[in-house]
């Protein structure tokens, strides 16, 4: 298929490119270079430089290359700076998702992969894993612009026959295995990322937000996917949809959580680092617990992730920090 990647040179739209080229699709690669990278696009892909809150220069890319789907990565993703600039996020995530719909609706696109997150639900309360009809309250606005995506997609469905898949990640994490892509973003708040950063001597300490949450050890307990993993779960919606598959929603994650440190003493093994941890006041905006219910995506794609391992995810992560300068 001929698939638009929306920002495709970020972290998880560039492995997700890169997975869609290896499966056999054409990709085109669509991003305004604000948070990605031009280095991170892989080789092969078609690339136009564009905000995707411009629907005329969406609808002028979706005619120009005949695409026959859209995988939307575009988005503003950082739970603190979402809070301090909250209209950034809905004219960002939320606007750029209604002109993508738009230019879909008038070029006749009708399949849609939506990035989406595991903000959706605010702090979890319930007991054990969060399934994807638990109640959904954001507690930042980059939860909520998420969340009004979610339902610009789901009310284009019935009057212009356009169907979508709705991704909720939960923590994603590591660098592709073979060494040759991972995350490049400046100032990451990413705790696997900071962790590496900090054994690699980038970074003079890791904080931990708040250590008397009500979990095991006092700290936030995440559930953490590799991205590659993440990347091959695109493909299979993509295959969904190809397959006559109706609008649906799956959380993205493995279904076991780790708290902060855990992972910290991971990224501690993995690379033989000892760096230096504060402990630090919650931040506003974190939830206490979250991990997937991941067993409707399972099911739905008959999916078995190939990485589930703490150990080689902050294991990739480590090595593909020390390769950046």
């Amino acid at each position: 298929m001929k698939v638009l990647v929306t920002g495709g040179a970020g972290y998880i739209g560039s492995h997700t490119a890169q997975a869609l080229m290896n499966a056999g699709h054409q990709v085109i690669i669509f991003d305004n270079i604000s948070t990605g990278f031009s280095e991170a696009i892989p080789m092969g892909a078609e690339f136009v430089q564009g905000d995707v809150r411009n629907r005329d220069l969406l609808v002028d890319v979706l005619k120009k290359y005949s695409v026959e789907a859209v995988i939307q990565f575009a988005a503003k993703l950082i739970v603190p700076e979402s809070i301090e600039k909250p209209i950034d996020y809905y004219e960002n995530n939320t606007m750029g998702v209604l002109a993508l719909a738009q230019a879909c609706v008038e070029t006749n696109v009708k399949k849609v992969v939506f990035s989406s997150t595991a903000a959706v639900y605010g702090d979890a309360t319930v007991d054990g894993l969060i399934a994807e009809e638990a109640p959904k309250a954001p507690l930042n606005p980059y939860g909520s612009s998420k969340l009004m995506s979610e339902q610009i997609l789901r009310d284009c469905e019935a009057p212009y026959g356009m169907r979508s898949v709705c991704l909720r990640y939960f923590n994603v994490a590591g660098a592709a295995e073979n060494g040759q892509n991972g995350q490049r973003t400046k100032n990451a708040t990413h705790l696997i990322k900071v962790s590496s950063e900090a054994a690699c001597g980038k970074r003079a300490s890791v904080g931990i937000f708040g250590t008397d949450y009500p979990t095991p050890d006092g700290t936030g307990v995440r559930d953490y996917i590799h991205v590659e993993d993440l990347a091959d779960l695109h493909v299979l919606a993509l295959q969904y949809l190809n397959e006559g598959g109706k609008s649906e929603i799956f959380n993205c994650g493995y279904g076991h959580g780790f708290s902060v440190k855990e992972v910290i003493n991971t990224v501690k093994k993995v690379s033989g680092v000892d760096f230096k941890v504060e402990e630090q006041p919650r931040r506003a905006g974190d939830a206490a617990t979250l991990v997937a219910d991941s067993s409707k995506v399972r099911k739905a794609f008959n999916w078995t992730p190939k990485r589930d391992n703490l150990e080689l995810i902050c294991r990739t992560a480590y090595e593909w920090e020390k390769k950046l300068s």
